[in-house]
């Protein structure tokens, strides 16, 4: 029997790599084995100690344990809540650990959640190509869209959210009636719901999906976006902006919501310390803002890593692979800072939220045990997925039989033995007496895209076994 361990990674900052290696064995804490008496039953991934699954929890642990060569599986968290799906299609954003039943707060009193399952599922099929589960999931995410739209939609073709139900509060946004994030995670779900029915060659669900897409994204560009200011705003009851920039103006970059010149102007505010270019990329409010707290104070300028995960995989939807991974990396070298103040990165915590101007953990006097150490649901996102994808540069599609190396420049780095199902891949870039050449092992065909930002690109079928390519002579 073949041992399965964890894919390595290859890295010139040895740093990344130690941080790399050290997530996953801390994985193994959050890795929980539920009651059979009425309460959750089965492996699910969770923060150590918490008497309730999250919903958030469920959708964002998938996009890194995919990368787990199948020792975490990520879809039993997902399953949790759907089978706990409401005869009416509602699924709530957190239930009770041992009971089973769901966790609802005054706030957010039907449990709302922000409805993100879709893409979730998606990111899976690409990375299992499992189209079973695709057709298994569909008719249960289409119950949960139509119980959100019975209750949370208005005539105004927008939903009206509590904040609570974004996971965004403490923001100056207490007047937001139509939350941005809401509006355009509505959008976002639309889109890959569209995308799951093409999987399955069901043109008539893919058609009605994409029409609320463009219906949900003309009503966001028209009420929510701001042209004197280039940004995208909450709006309140009355649909007046609420002129606070939040890092939830950058959601619709993810749903494509955007035509080029907005991503434009939004995508710059990103590079400008006035408003989102702070040394630890990104606050959650701009720093020019009366209500930024340099020290955190929840989401009033701490850096969260979900945030800046967001914020990376919609800078590619609009191929800014090289800010994406600059701001992948700077925000990887702050959290290292961050874990031990004598520089000793191989002692101390990763932790919930960040510091936006400084290393360190952000602060919120206001709530006791905040941020949190090790809440691996936000920092495995960073430590394993932004540094497999965008800091390595690798993206993987079993179902294409694809590969796609996207760097900005040659350094000596790559992945080893990374399980695509049941083809175990190599592809490593080293130096040699030849010039810079990739090596690559692989026990099945596929094909591999290199593209080396704006000097090359070649896709080439890599056969089964060793082989190797000159970067020179291609």
């Amino acid at each position: 029997m073949i041992r399965r361990d964890f894919p390595k990674i290859h890295f010139y900052d040895q740093d990344f790599v130690d941080i790399y290696d050290k997530t996953w064995a801390w994985i193994q804490d959050c890795w929980n084995s539920g009651s059979e008496s009425g309460g959750i039953e089965g492996k699910f991934f969770s923060y150590p100690g918490s008497p309730v699954i999250q919903q958030y929890d469920a959708v964002f642990s998938s996009f890194f344990l995919v990368y787990s060569n199948r020792i975490y599986q990520a879809h039993p968290t997902l399953d949790a809540f759907y089978t706990r799906q409401e005869p009416g299609g509602a699924i709530r954003s957190a239930y009770n650990i041992s009971t089973g039943l769901p966790e609802v707060d005054q706030d957010n009193p039907e449990g709302l959640g922000l409805p993100l399952f879709a893409w979730a599922e998606y990111n899976l099929y690409h990375k299992t190509a499992n189209k079973k589960r695709v057709k298994d999931i569909i008719p249960i995410l289409h119950k949960y869209i139509e119980w959100i739209d019975s209750v949370f939609k208005r005539p105004n073709g927008l939903y009206e959210a509590s904040l609570s139900a974004t996971g965004m509060v403490t923001s100056c946004r207490e007047a937001a009636c139509y939350p941005v994030d809401f509006n355009a995670v509505m959008a976002v779900n639309m889109l890959y719901m569209a995308a799951l029915a093409d999987i399955l060659n069901d043109k008539e669900a893919s058609f009605q999906y994409k029409r609320q897409y463009f219906s949900l994204k003309t009503r966001i560009n028209t009420l929510m976006w701001d042209n004197d200011d280039g940004f995208y705003y909450d709006i309140d009851r009355d649909e007046q902006r609420i002129r606070v920039k939040t890092l939830a103006g950058y959601w619709p970059l993810l749903a494509e919501i955007p035509n080029d010149d907005k991503a434009e102007r939004l995508i710059g505010k990103l590079s400008d310390p006035r408003f989102f270019g702070s040394p630890h990329p990104f606050p959650s409010m701009a720093v020019n803002e009366p209500g930024f707290d340099e020290n955190g104070g929840g989401f009033r300028g701490s850096v969260y890593p979900h945030l800046t995960f967001m914020v990376i995989k919609g800078l590619e939807r609009y191929q800014r692979w090289e800010l994406a991974r600059e701001c992948a990396t700077r925000h990887l070298y702050f959290v290292l800072d961050s874990m031990s103040p004598d520089g000793n990165h191989h002692k101390g915590n990763l932790w919930e939220a960040y510091l936006p101007l400084k290393e360190g953990p952000a602060l919120w006097p206001e709530r006791p045990g905040f941020p949190r150490s090790q809440y691996l649901t936000y920092d495995a996102l960073s430590t394993i997925c932004l540094t497999i994808e965008n800091v390595v540069g690798l993206f993987i599609s079993l179902p294409r039989k694809t590969v796609d190396w996207i760097i900005p420049n040659l350094e000596i780095m790559g992945v080893e033995n990374l399980s695509l199902k049941k083809n175990m891949i190599t592809i490593l870039s080293n130096k040699s007496g030849r010039g810079w050449e990739i090596r690559m092992e692989s026990e099945k065909l596929y094909y591999f895209t290199i593209n080396i930002l704006g000097k090359k690109k070649k896709t080439l079928p890599i056969p089964s076994g060793k082989c190797s390519m000159l970067i020179d002579k291609l």
